[in-house]
C-alpha cells in the first residue's frame, strides 16, 4: 500500500482559503502536533457495493476526500464487498462514477475487502491458535438466543471451549467446503457478559456458497463486515477511520481484533449520519422502492441517490456546498431538505441560462400585430453579464400560461384579463379585447389582444409601465416538449416506522406532454440546466431525443412547501 505520501491527492484549486472547522479536524490537528502516524493523514471512503450511493454518502465522500485534500494526505476508495449475495458489479461501477462526478479522484488507490480475503483468513487462523476464536455449531436462531439482551447477559455456547486443534481442523474444513451453508460459524471468544452486545462472541465467518463478483467461487466462507472492516483499514495504513454514529458501539470490537493481532491501529472517529426530511436514507428501504415499482429505478429523480439527484439537475457544486453548510455533528438530527434545495438554487442562479417555456399553453392572437416574425433581444443570465444575450422570435400568435389569464380575475390579479394590460417579457404591452371559448365545453381556447407598438421592451420610447409581466413563446417557432414536474417523494417530514410507505407522496410526479419551449432549446443535451423564467429550474433528462426533448423540474424558484405548510 502507498502510505508514504508521495502520491499526493491534491487539488490546487482547493488548497488555499479557509478550511471547515469541526471536531474531526480538531482531532487531526492535535494528532499532527503530536506527530502521530509520523505526520500522515490517510482516510478512506468504504462503501458496500449493495446499492447506489445517496446524499448521505455524498456527505461522507466530501468529508473523507476533503480531509485528505486539505491535509495533503491520501484517501482510498475501498469497497467492503463481504456479502456476495447482495453485491453487484453494477453497484461498484455506479459508486465510482458518483465519486468522480462529485469531483474526487483516488488515483491508484482502488481497493476491495476481497483483496484481503486470504490475509483475513490467515488473521483468523492466528486468533484460533491464540485461543481467541472458535468454531460454533449453534444455528443462527440459537446464537441470537444465547446472546442475551441489552439488560441481560448472554450465555456461552456449548462449543466455546473446543481445543485449538479441533477449531483449526473444523475451520480448515469450512474453508474447503466440507459443510453445508449455515452449519457452522467462526466466532471470536470475547465476553458473553459484556454490556456491549457486539462483544458477545461475534461471528467472524459464515459458510455461504455464493459467487462473488471478483473472486468467483474461490471462497465458500465469507468474513462478516465487523471482522473485515477494521482489519482492511489496518492493512491499508489508514490513520483516521471516519464512520457514522451507528458504528460507535462497534469500535470496542474493532479495537479488540486489532489489539489481539498486534497490527497497525487506525483511529476510529464517529460523526452523525445525514437524516434528511421528506425522504428515507436506508439503502434497504430505497431498494424496496425500486423493487416494488414505487419509483422507476435507482436513478429516479425523486430518489435521494446521487445518480437520481444528478438526473434531476443537481450540480456537484450544490452538493458540496450543502455538505459544507450542514457541517459535521456528533449528535443525530434532522436536516431540512429545504437547505439542500436552497444550495441548489444558489448555484443554479449563477450558472443557469434563462429561457422562456410555457407548460400549460393558452393561445393568444395579437390582432393588430403584422404577419411577420420579429427577433427580440433577451438576457441569458442577469447574474452573469458574460453569458451575453440571445435572439428570440416574436409573432402575431403566441402561447402564454393558462394561469396567466383569468376571465374573472381575483383581487390583486395583475396578469392578463379582459380589458387589462400586461407586459410580455422582452416584448410589448398587450391588452385583452376578446375571449374565444369552445362551444361544447365552455373552455377558453384562445384570447385576442392588441399591442402597443410604442412599448417595445428596452426601447427609448417605452415609458409606460404596467404592474404585470408574463412569459410567452411564439406559436410557430416553439419547441414541443415533455416536462416532468417532480416533487418530494414523501408527504411527511419523517417517513419512519413500519408504515413508512403509506407516506409516499401520490403527487410526486406530474407529466405534461404538450409544453411549448423557446426554440433556442432545440439541441439541448442531457444534464443541460436552465431556469424557465417564473417557473423554476429544469434539466434535460437522459430519455430526451432531438424529436422529443424531456425536461425534469429540478427545483422551484422558491420553497413552495413552506407556503403550503403555513396555509
Amino acid at each position: 500500500m502507498s502510505t508514504n505520501g508521495t502520491d499526493r491527492q491534491l487539488d490546487e484549486k482547493n488548497i488555499d482559503g479557509p478550511k471547515p472547522v469541526n471536531f474531526i479536524r480538531e482531532i487531526i490537528d492535535e494528532d499532527l502536533k503530536m506527530n502521530k502516524n509520523s505526520g500522515r493523514v490517510h482516510t478512506r471512503f468504504p462503501p458496500e457495493p449493495n446499492g447506489y450511493l445517496h446524499i448521505g454518502h455524498a456527505k461522507s465522500i466530501c468529508l473523507n476526500f476533503g480531509i485528505a485534500r486539505d491535509y495533503y494526505g491520501l484517501c482510498n476508495l475501498r469497497f467492503d464487498d463481504t456479502n456476495p449475495s447482495k453485491e453487484e458489479l453494477e453497484y461498484v461501477e455506479s459508486i465510482k462514477e458518483d465519486v468522480r462526478w462529485l469531483g474526487f479522484e483516488w488515483q491508484d488507490r482502488e481497493y476491495y475487502a476481497s483483496d484481503y480475503f486470504q490475509q483475513l483468513y490467515d488473521y483468523a487462523i492466528s486468533l484460533i491458535k491464540k485461543g481467541k476464536a472458535y468454531v460454533c455449531d449453534l444455528t443462527g436462531e440459537e446464537i441470537r438466543e444465547y446472546r442475551g439482551t441489552l439488560t441481560q447477559p448472554g450465555k456461552e455456547s456449548p462449543y466455546r471451549n473446543r481445543i485449538v486443534e479441533e477449531n483449526l481442523d473444523l475451520f480448515t474444513r469450512m474453508r474447503n467446503g466440507e459443510f453445508p451453508d449455515g452449519l457452522r460459524t467462526l466466532r471470536a471468544k470475547i465476553d458473553m457478559t459484556s454490556p456491549n452486545v457486539n462483544m458477545r462472541d461475534p461471528i467472524m465467518y459464515r459458510i455461504l456458497r455464493a459467487t462473488h463478483h471478483r473472486t468467483g467461487d474461490n471462497w465458500c466462507i465469507y468474513p462478516m463486515y465487523d471482522w473485515a472492516h477494521g482489519q482492511s483499514d489496518s492493512i491499508e495504513g489508514i490513520t483516521h477511520s471516519i464512520c457514522t454514529l451507528e458504528f460507535e458501539d462497534h469500535r470496542p470490537l474493532y479495537d479488540w481484533f486489532i489489539e489481539q493481532l498486534g497490527i497497525h491501529h487506525p483511529q476510529q472517529i464517529e460523526f452523525a449520519r445525514l437524516n434528511l426530511s421528506y425522504t428515507v436514507m436506508s439503502k434497504r428501504r430505497l431498494l424496496q422502492l425500486v423493487e416494488e415499482g414505487h419509483v422507476t429505478g435507482w436513478n429516479d429523480p425523486r430518489m435521494p441517490t446521487i445518480t437520481g439527484l444528478r438526473r434531476r439537475g443537481y450540480t456537484p457544486e450544490s452538493l458540496l456546498h450543502f455538505a459544507d453548510r450542514i457541517g459535521v455533528a456528533k449528535r443525530e438530527n434532522m436536516i431540512d431538505v429545504a437547505l439542500l434545495e436552497d444550495s441548489l438554487r444558489n448555484d443554479l442562479n449563477k450558472r443557469a441560462m434563462r429561457v422562456m417555456a410555457v407548460l400549460r399553453p393558452l393561445k393568444v392572437i395579437i390582432d393588430n400585430y403584422p404577419d411577420t416574425v420579429e427577433e427580440l433581444d433577451a438576457v441569458n443570465n442577469p447574474e452573469d453579464p458574460a453569458m451575453g444575450s440571445r435572439k428570440i422570435p416574436f409573432s402575431r400568435e403566441i402561447y402564454i400560461e393558462q394561469d396567466d389569464f383569468r376571465e374573472v380575475p381575483p383581487n390583486k390579479y395583475f396578469r392578463l384579463s379582459p380589458g387589462n394590460e400586461v407586459r410580455l417579457r422582452y416584448a410589448y404591452i398587450i391588452k385583452c379585447v376578446k375571449v374565444v371559448k369552445d362551444d361544447k365545453t365552455g373552455e377558453i381556447v384562445e384570447v385576442h389582444c392588441t399591442y402597443d407598438p410604442e412599448t417595445k421592451s428596452g426601447s427609448s420610447q417605452s415609458q409606460r409601465k404596467v404592474k404585470g409581466t408574463i412569459h410567452w413563446v411564439s406559436v410557430n417557432q416553439a419547441l414541443n416538449a415533455e416536462v416532468r414536474l417532480y416533487d418530494r417523494l414523501f408527504s411527511v417530514e419523517d417517513p419512519g416506522g413500519d408504515d413508512w410507505k403509506n407516506s409516499l407522496n401520490k403527487n410526486s410526479l406530474e407529466i405534461l406532454n404538450n409544453c411549448r419551449l423557446e426554440i433556442n432549446l432545440a439541441g439541448a443535451k442531457p444534464e443541460n440546466r436552465y431556469q424557465f423564467e417564473r417557473l423554476g429550474y429544469f434539466c434535460v433528462d437522459y430519455d430526451s431525443s432531438i424529436e422529443r426533448p424531456i425536461f425534469n423540474r429540478t427545483v422551484s424558484l422558491r420553497d413552495t412547501w413552506a407556503k403550503i405548510e403555513k396555509s
